[in-house]
C-alpha cells in the first residue's frame, strides 16, 4: 500500500481560493496602501469582501466565526497568505493575535470570551503579548516582572517587558509575570489581559532594528515595543488560564506561532523564487540568456530543494496534529530549517537580480531585512537546536537508536 500524499478534496479548493484571493485581492492593494488613512480604508474593503465569501479566520472553530480548518487545510492556506503582507491581515489570521485567540479559545473564562475574544473574533481589536525581557532573553523563566495579589480583586504588576510584537497596534496585551517565585520554576508565571491604553503599561518607544521599516510598519502591527509596567492594576477576573500556568500557556501559543512562520516562510520564498525566475527568464548577459547560464540553474535547483523539504517538513507537522501526536521535535526542527532556507532563497534571489535585488524597486531587499529576525523570534536557533539535540541522545539511550528523534517515527 502506498503513502498517500495526496490533499483532500476539500483542502485542495480552500487552498485555491485563497491563493487566488492572494493575486487578485491583496498583492494588487497594496499599491493603494500608502498611510494611515489608507491602509485602514484598504484592509477594511478586504475584510468585507473576504468575509463575504468565507475566507474569515481559518484556524478558528466555525462555532465562533472562523473558517474551521483542520491543521493540514490551514497550513496549506497560511503558505499562500505569506506571499502578501496583506494576506493574514485580509482574513483576521495575523500573528500575535493569532496565537493569543486560540489561548483564549482555550483557556478563556466565559467573561474573559465575551469581552474580550469576541472582539478579537471580528477583527475589531488587536492584541500584542508580552512575556520577552532583557535580562532574561530567550529563557522565559528569567523573566521578574511581578504580579502581587492586592486583597482579592486586583493583582499589581511591575516591570518591564522587551521586544512586545505589536504593542504599538493593541488594544489590548496579554502580559505574563511572577506570580509565585517560591513554586516550581515553571509554575511560577501567570497571564493578565490587560486593556490598552493603560498608564500602567507604557510604550517608551518602538525599537528600532535592522529591518527596513516605515510609519506604516507600526501601524499595522510590524513594530516592536519597550515597555515600562508600573503599578500596573489588572483586575482578578483578567487572570488568563489561572495562577502559575503562564508558561505552559506561552509554550503552547509560541508552537503555533513558530508554525505559522514557517508556513508564511515557505509563501515569501516561493514567490522570491518566483520574481528570480521571471527575472532571469528575461535577461540576456554577454550574448545569451541569463537562466541557461549551469551556475544560475545550480543556484535555482538549491532553492527548489530546500522548499521541497520545506514543504514537506510542515506537512508531516500538520499530519501530527491531525492526529493529536506528538510533533514538538518536528517543530523545532522545522522552527530553524525554514529560518535558514527563507534567508536563502531571497539572498539567492537578490543575487540573481544583481543591482537590481540590491535596490527598493523590487520587495527582496525589505523581505531581506526582515527574515533575519525568523533566526531569533520564538526562541534563537541554538535554543532550539539544543533541545533537538538533548531528544536525538535521548532517544538512542532509550531505544538504542536515534531514529526517533529524526523522523524514523515516518516509517
Amino acid at each position: 500500500m502506498a503513502i498517500d500524499f495526496e490533499i483532500p478534496e476539500e483542502a485542495r479548493k480552500v487552498r485555491e481560493k485563497v491563493r487566488q484571493w492572494v493575486h487578485d485581492e491583496c498583492i494588487p492593494a497594496q499599491e493603494r496602501v500608502t498611510d494611515k488613512a489608507s491602509y485602514k480604508a484598504v484592509l477594511d474593503e478586504l475584510r468585507t469582501k473576504a468575509r463575504a465569501q468565507g475566507l474569515w479566520m481559518p484556524f478558528v472553530p466555525k462555532e465562533h466565526g472562523g473558517m474551521g480548518l483542520g491543521p493540514l487545510a490551514n497550513a496549506l492556506v497560511q503558505m499562500e497568505l505569506g506571499e502578501s503582507y496583506l494576506g493574514a491581515l485580509s482574513l483576521n489570521s495575523q500573528g500575535p493575535d493569532d496565537a493569543t485567540i486560540l489561548t483564549l479559545l482555550a483557556h478563556g473564562t466565559p467573561y474573559q470570551k465575551e469581552k474580550f475574544l469576541k472582539p478579537l473574533l471580528n477583527g475589531e481589536k488587536r492584541v500584542c503579548y508580552s512575556m520577552t525581557e532583557k535580562a532574561a532573553g530567550a529563557d522565559a523563566t528569567g523573566m521578574r516582572t511581578t504580579a502581587v495579589k492586592d486583597g482579592n480583586e486586583n493583582y499589581v504588576l511591575n516591570g518591564e517587558k522587551w521586544f512586545s510584537s505589536a504593542a504599538s497596534a493593541a488594544d489590548l496585551a496579554l502580559v505574563m509575570a511572577r506570580t509565585d517565585p517560591d513554586a516550581p520554576r515553571h509554575q511560577q508565571f501567570s497571564t493578565f489581559i490587560v486593556e490598552l491604553p493603560n498608564p500602567g503599561y507604557r510604550i517608551k518607544r518602538d525599537i528600532p532594528t535592522m529591518a527596513a521599516e516605515g510609519p506604516l510598519s507600526h501601524i499595522m502591527g510590524g513594530g516592536h515595543s519597550e515597555i515600562e509596567i508600573k503599578d500596573l492594576v489588572v483586575p482578578a477576573e483578567n487572570l488568563l488560564g489561572g495562577e502559575g500556568q503562564g508558561f505552559n500557556m506561552g509554550q503552547h501559543r509560541l508552537a503555533y506561532g513558530r508554525l505559522r512562520h514557517g508556513m508564511h516562510n515557505v509563501a515569501m520564498a516561493q514567490r522570491a523564487l518566483d520574481l528570480a525566475a521571471a527575472h532571469i527568464t528575461n535577461r540576456e548577459t554577454f550574448g545569451g540568456p541569463l537562466h541557461k547560464r549551469q551556475a544560475v540553474q545550480f543556484m535555482m535547483a538549491e532553492c527548489a530543494s530546500q522548499l521541497y523539504i520545506a514543504r514537506l517538513m510542515l506537512l508531516h507537522i500538520a499530519y501530527k496534529a491531525e492526529k493529536g501526536l506528538d510533533l514538538r521535535q518536528e517543530n523545532g526542527i522545522a522552527k530553524v530549517y525554514l529560518a535558514h532556507m527563507v534567508h536563502h532563497v531571497v539572498d539567492t534571489a537578490i543575487q540573481l537580480h544583481g543591482a537590481l535585488g540590491y535596490s527598493r524597486d523590487t520587495p527582496l531587499a525589505a523581505w531581506y531585512t526582515h527574515i533575519r529576525s525568523q533566526r531569533l523570534v520564538d526562541g534563537p536557533d541554538e535554543v532550539h537546536r539544543w533541545t533537538t539535540g538533548r531528544n536525538v541522545i535521548k532517544a538512542f539511550q532509550q531505544t538504542g537508536t536515534t531514529a526517533g528523534a529524526c523522523g524514523g517515527d515516518l516509517l
